[in-house]
């Protein structure tokens, strides 16, 4: 059975759009059951093209690699305007209420990989935030979480280290879709319910993988093109905060780690030496075409998931970093530059929620305490969630 998207729910009943001017927070894999952009089966239907378009990180078609301003456009295939959520201030990330302006209505379809620090989802509930205050409906439709709705993985984010990367006080892994993330943030955040509406799905259950879906997956950024790639993200996304290359720049990124200097071989079998769960290292080398240490042959590995029931992402990267941050420590360094308009902070500070990873690496200490002590906070989030599920 192939799962039936909030969007097709939608389109099932254009009518209920019929006289209202509403805009559209959507990408390029805002894609229906028929593989048609969205935007163009609007325009096609009862309810009639959006005024406006707002795209996220990437741009509209997701063709901007991370941390590139994307400017606001007109969409070249209906030449409707694009304003862009993603540009060259952390201001830029909030719209402008001006935006909504005329407004009754704002639908956001936007495809979510389940992980805290993935963009979309700040976005997302940014823009609804300064709508719903603007007096402007806000409709979600829903998709699934690729990493499934069951596992949570990973420490509550620290007060103090909130950012675009870390938007929500949530696990990294927090098993929940991004209709479900929206109704525990409006609660949170005390919105008026009346003002949000998810078109939940039907057929998706919690334990369901990306290929029970039935559905096709349609990259939503440059570098996530493929389902497995999202599984490993929870984790890989930590070497981004690091100088050892993530594999952007090639064909695998997230699924290749390494660097010039790196002994291949030796990584592979310390890593193996950690019998993690569902995942394997093969020693490998590659040469990313941009990005760090484009050009130049990098040495390290490549991770294979073999189980994603039996996975466990997110302490993956962890692993990664502590074994090339002790054992390769010429070729290791922590990320210098600004990350996501944060300059005063480490990125892997944010990207963990707090400082203590960083901190027991460079004290040679071992993280075992602290990712016990997860569990506490993987209980407390569960909990919270609970009256927020809209799937079983």
């Amino acid at each position: 059975m192939t799962v039936s998207n909030g969007c097709d729910r939608l389109l099932d009943q254009p009518e209920v759009l019929a006289g209202k001017r509403y805009g559209l927070l959507a990408h390029s894999p805002s894609v229906t059951a028929d593989h048609r952009h969205l935007h163009l089966s609007l325009k096609a239907s009862a309810a009639g093209p959006p005024t406006a378009i707002f795209g996220p990180e990437h741009g509209y078609y997701a063709v901007e690699q991370d941390m590139i301003a994307s400017c606001g456009e007109q969409d070249p295939l209906t030449g409707i305007p694009i304003v862009s959520l993603y540009g060259d201030s952390v201001d830029s990330l909030r719209p402008d209420p001006q935006a909504f302006a005329g407004l009754d209505l704002l639908l956001i379809d936007l495809q979510d990989v389940g992980a805290r620090y993935y963009t979309y989802a700040a976005t997302a509930v940014w823009a609804a935030e300064v709508a719903i205050a603007a007096g402007v409906e806000v409709w979600v439709l829903d998709r699934p979480n690729p990493l499934g709705g069951d596992v949570i993985e990973g420490d509550l984010l620290r007060p103090g280290y909130t950012s675009f990367v870390g938007a929500f006080h949530t696990p990294v892994r927090h098993g929940l879709t991004l209709g479900e993330l929206m109704q525990l943030e409006a609660n949170r955040r005390g919105w008026d319910s009346a003002g949000l509406k998810i078109w939940t799905m039907e057929g998706w259950q919690r334990t369901m993988t990306w290929a029970e879906t039935g559905l096709t997956w349609f990259a939503p950024s440059p570098n996530m093109p493929t389902v497995d790639t999202a599984f490993i993200y929870p984790g890989g996304c930590l070497i981004e905060a690091t100088s050892v290359s993530e594999g952007r720049g090639t064909t695998r990124p997230f699924q290749l780690v390494g660097a010039p200097g790196i002994d291949a071989l030796a990584l592979a079998r310390t890593l193996e030496g950690r019998e993690l769960p569902g995942v394997v290292f093969l020693p490998t080398y590659f040469r990313p075409q941009f990005q760090k240490h484009a050009g130049r042959v990098c040495a390290g590995v490549q991770v294979e998931v073999t189980n994603p029931q039996r996975f466990q992402a997110y302490r993956c990267g962890l692993e990664l970093l502590v074994t090339l941050h002790n054992q390769f420590p010429e070729s290791f360094g922590w990320r210098q530059a600004p990350y996501e308009f944060v300059g005063d902070q480490p990125a892997i500070d944010l990207l963990t929620g707090g400082p203590e990873v960083r901190q027991a690496l460079e004290r040679r200490e071992d993280l075992s305490d602290w990712i016990d002590s997860w569990r506490a906070s993987e209980q407390a989030f569960r909990d919270e969630r609970q009256d927020f599920l809209l799937y079983s």
